[in-house]
């Protein structure tokens, strides 16, 4: 689905809401609520009169990484976005041009470095030094579809250190400044063991607070923590999701079965959790434990299974997240979502405001 609508650039939410003004939290933002085709505008504070006891929001508890490294290749500085860690021990990794606004342009398919430090050839064998002396050889296209993500393997440090080290959050030009890691975490985010993580913020769940969990919670409104680690996204071609890691706990499982028995609405926070919760369904939409790796695309032709309602950021017009939008709630409300959104003077991106999709 693509909209016919433009978003103003001013419409980039450019820093965190908890620094837009003093006694601000991040539970400050707008929140725009479609039910079908009607909408309504609110404060994300206002979430728990607009649930009900019954109702579960499921939610990702993938640790944001930090997740660029600066490198050179030959001679040219380069910065490496690690996006997917393999089971074999390797990375997928994304290679860009840095352009002191973040770093937005793509150097995938433009080939490794000359001796010179141009571009020459395919980046296949290219090796980046990275900071703090690493290295990293491209070895393979992540798949057919294209060259900007490459499976890659780190000698000389282990990534999880080079990421703590070296790296900061990945970040893009529509933001005003680089801002710390903690800025780009969740409340539900949870360490993993192995290092893995989020190579971009699972951002749909940033605006909740300790405060609102408590008092969704002491309202009857529970939660299932599921985890997918998303990957690079790509701001250029709003390319459909690569495979991610994903967990479904058999707990969550089963609080998801027990929610749509109860007739309570089960709510994903954000399209990672859709993706995760939609890998652990079967055709009747009974949830079971999983974990594992995940292709799952959900489209309005697939649909959604175990998902009746979506807490989700704003997304480009041409990002592929709006079929999942569409899927759970239909092409019409999503259109005129939009619209309202952009004449409300909403704000886009992971620091902007939120959009609640209810049956």
């Amino acid at each position: 689905m693509t909209l016919a609508l433009r978003v103003p650039e001013e419409l980039s939410a450019r820093v965190p809401v908890e620094q837009r003004g003093p006694g601000l939290d991040r539970d400050a933002v707008r929140m725009l609520v479609s039910r079908g085709t009607e909408v309504s505008h609110h404060g994300f504070r206002e979430l728990p009169g607009l649930l009900r006891a019954g109702d579960l929001l499921v939610v990702n508890t993938s640790v944001t990484l930090a997740a660029a490294v600066d490198g050179r290749l030959g001679r040219a500085p380069v910065v490496v976005h690690f996006s997917t860690r393999g089971d074999d021990g390797r990375w997928a990794v994304e290679l860009r041009d840095p352009d002191g606004r973040g770093t937005t342009r793509a150097r995938a398919g433009k080939g490794g470095a000359s001796p010179e430090g141009g571009r020459a050839g395919s980046p296949r064998g290219a090796e980046v030094r990275l900071a703090g002396g690493a290295r990293l050889v491209l070895e393979e296209p992540l798949s057919a579809r294209g060259e900007r993500l490459w499976w890659a393997r780190v000698s000389g440090a282990e990534v999880p250190e080079v990421l703590r080290e070296h790296g900061r959050p990945i970040r893009y030009s529509y933001t005003e400044r680089d801002q710390p890691l903690s800025v780009y975490r969740t409340v539900f985010a949870l360490p993993s063991e192995d290092g893995a993580g989020s190579a971009e913020m699972p951002s749909a769940a940033r605006p909740f607070t300790a405060r609102l969990v408590a008092e969704l919670v002491s309202r009857g409104v529970q939660f299932a923590p599921v985890t997918l680690h998303t990957g690079v996204a790509s701001a250029e071609a709003h390319e459909p999701p690569y495979p991610e890691r994903f967990v479904v706990p058999e707990a969550s499982a089963r609080l998801v079965n027990a929610a749509r028995a109860g007739g309570g609405r089960v709510v994903a926070v954000g399209t990672t959790a859709v993706r995760a919760v939609e890998s652990a369904a079967d055709a009747e939409g009974v949830v079971r434990a999983r974990a594992g790796w995940t292709d799952l695309v959900v489209t309005p032709e697939r649909g959604v299974r175990a998902v009746d309602g979506l807490l989700t950021g704003l997304h480009d017009p041409e990002a592929s997240h709006l079929l999942m939008l569409e899927a759970v709630a239909g092409r019409a409300a999503i259109g005129r979502g939009y619209e309202a959104a952009r004449e409300g003077r909403y704000l886009w991106h992971e620091f902007g405001d939120v959009h609640l999709l209810l049956p």
